[in-house]
């Protein structure tokens, strides 16, 4: 994805699957710790459903819309951690599974491990979240 753009202009965009299915809306952008970066967005799947995580890399903005190229079976079935705090590494490599993808390492610019993604776009860490 664009690395350019301000995560907050994501909130409120159209999410479609890789057939052009909408997906929901996009409700929350979470950054990497590390870079500032945006990683993961929490897309609203529906108006009593939940928010389900996407990964932004390897998504496109096309237009005013986020493409996420994964089937909207798979990413409704993604692990629900709900929204408004920071992911644990845990949850994050719950999530790397999910969608089948390589976790990034120390060569990647992890730091050795999993790397802690989860802050949130916009917010500041709010009492009672992980350091």
């Amino acid at each position: 994805m664009q690395t350019d753009i301000d995560p907050r202009s994501l909130i409120g965009r159209r999410a479609l699957d890789r057939d052009g299915t909408k997906i929901g809306t996009v409700d929350e952008v979470y950054l990497d710790d590390a870079t500032g970066s945006p990683e993961w967005a929490a897309v609203r799947t529906g108006l009593f459903t939940r928010d389900a995580f996407v990964p932004l890399e390897p998504s496109e903005l096309v237009g005013d819309t986020l493409r996420v190229p994964y089937k909207k079976s798979l990413i409704r079935d993604a692990p629900d951690f709900g929204v408004g705090r920071h992911l644990s590494p845990e949850q994050e490599l719950q999530l790397y599974h999910h969608y089948g993808m390589q976790v990034p390492t120390a060569a990647d610019g992890g730091g050795g491990g999993p790397r802690d993604f989860g802050e949130l776009a916009g917010g500041d860490q709010r009492p009672g979240d992980p350091a």
